[in-house]
């Protein structure tokens, strides 16, 4: 591996901005605020929009507004009986 061109590979705090669940991972992003974390050690934090904890497809309250009919519309247009 090449000296001085690859980036600092360092741990580091992500926390979700709306439901505040931190986690740490390890990452090349910098950030300029510091969290203590329950180990004692201090991090770089990174706030993020979203996160296992926030999204709708890991929480389970993923909405599908636009899907209900469309078997039906489907089977209808193309004229198949459901069984």
């Amino acid at each position: 591996m090449k000296q001085g061109i690859h980036p600092d590979y360092h741990k580091v705090v992500f926390q979700d901005s709306s439901t505040g669940f931190k986690f740490i991972a390890g990452s090349t992003v910098t950030s300029s605020e510091t969290i203590k974390m329950d180990d004692g050690n201090e991090y770089p934090l990174v706030r993020v929009e979203v996160t296992s904890d926030s999204h709708p497809f890991y929480t389970g309250k993923q909405k599908f507004a636009k899907a209900d009919g469309r078997v039906e519309r489907f089977n209808k247009k193309y004229g198949l009986t459901s069984k």
